[in-house]
């Protein structure tokens, strides 16, 4: 092996260990380095997470690191960009050629170019750089050497739109899995190309950090984060979680002495608890899907939330009259007097609490997102705090009130 193929597998080794760390970590690693040893680890990275860290470093560094840059990289287009759109995916495009071009010279331009870069499509724009049509590299060596690309090229292809949001971008190409896709201004000015399978692993990207959010872990948390940051990221969320917990524990420390005369009630809190809780977490599970997908563009949210409250009532109905009916039997089994009042109570409860459930797991995402927030970060921390609350509040409440 040689000694450049080694300092090559080094740096690659290297890039893929800072990859793997959230972005303050990895600015530290690349902290004292030259530009020009930053840019090739960048390069090194997916397009998405080199164009995050240089977003995050200081002005003076940022542009050092750009202009080392490596052939065929387009930070400085991509960084114009917000994050989370194709245009942060940019790469410049190996092969553009003016319009008229012939075939013969196409191919002699491209002889040391496939050296360094993978070719798929030769782009043809006008003299303005905008896009007129796509040749396919198969269609370029198999075409007659004095044609013009005019003349072979595809017309008016389909294109990306640099600002499109990734879940817009990937409802667009999940029906044409090109390998490679241009990337427009709404003028058609060709400003890059974008890689189907870098779109494909940023989306995915994004979709798996849902999950952890939804519990309090930050997306830029990943398995190599450091111990210390990884809680710094985890903990306050834990915090927020304990006092919404306290505040649930408030309300049932409120009905203590109801609890204390009716012991069978301890028995059922936990069900109530547990059912409009998991049928909150589903109604926010499906408005999370919708907001991610972009499914709410058109549609009323009124008439969403609706259904969703709807859906939990009648859900909350049918669970609520089994909940009933075992209190009721248990109650009775042991000679209370109140078995069929209790069990009525314990099931208006739960089709109430569900009800409100399934309007707060749809409404909760849609405040956090109006109030600037993620709304997968905190949504199931409040909704856990609002169905617990009501559910056992609503329960030990209506006991107090009817039957004691």
């Amino acid at each position: 092996m040689t000694d450049s193929s080694t300092a090559t597998d080094a740096t690659q080794d290297l890039a893929k260990r800072i990859g793997a760390l959230d972005t303050d970590s990895a600015l530290k690693r690349l902290q004292g380095l030259p530009p020009a040893e930053v840019a090739r680890l960048l390069g090194g990275l997916p397009p998405a997470r080199a164009n995050v860290l240089l977003a995050a470093m200081a002005p003076g560094e940022r542009t050092a690191v750009m202009a080392a840059a490596p052939a065929g990289t387009d930070w400085a287009d991509s960084q114009r960009y917000p994050e989370g759109s194709v245009g942060r995916l940019l790469e410049d495009p190996p092969a553009v050629f003016p319009s008229g071009t012939k075939v013969s010279a196409a191919i002699e331009a491209l002889r040391e170019v496939v050296k360094q870069r993978l070719v798929t499509y030769l782009w043809v724009v006008d003299g303005q750089q905008k896009l007129l049509g796509v040749v396919a590299f198969r269609d370029l060596l198999y075409g007659e050497r004095e044609r013009s690309l005019d003349e072979v090229m595809i017309r008016n292809p389909f294109c990306l739109r640099p600002d499109m949001q990734l879940v817009d971008a990937m409802r667009e190409v999940v029906t044409r899995h090109y390998p490679v896709y241009p990337v427009c201004e709404a003028d058609g000015h060709l400003v890059g190309q974008v890689r189907g399978q870098v779109l494909f692993e940023q989306q995915a990207f994004e979709i798996s950090a849902q999950a952890g959010s939804m519990v309090g872990v930050e997306k830029e948390e990943r398995l190599a984060t450091p111990l210390w940051r990884a809680f710094r990221f985890r903990n306050p969320w834990l915090l927020v979680n304990l006092l919404t917990v306290f505040v649930a524990a408030a309300v049932v420390g409120y009905y203590e002495d109801t609890i204390n005369r009716v012991v069978v009630l301890a028995v059922f809190l936990p069900v109530l608890g547990g059912q409009s809780g998991n049928l909150g977490a589903q109604s926010l599970a499906v408005m999370l899907r919708g907001m991610t997908l972009g499914e709410l563009k058109g549609m009323r949210i009124a008439a969403i939330i609706s259904k969703e409250g709807i859906l939990g009532l009648v859900n909350g109905v049918v669970t609520g009259a089994l909940a009933g009916a075992a209190m009721y039997w248990v109650v009775a089994r042991d000679g209370g007097e109140d078995a069929l009042l209790l069990g009525g109570i314990t099931l208006a409860a739960m089709a109430f609490s569900c009800m409100i459930a399934g309007l707060a797991g749809s409404t909760i995402p849609l405040v956090l997102k109006r109030l600037g927030a993620d709304p997968a970060t905190a949504s199931s921390i409040f909704l856990s705090t609002m169905t617990d609350v009501v559910s056992m509040g609503l329960f030990l409440g209506l006991v107090t009130w009817l039957v004691l």
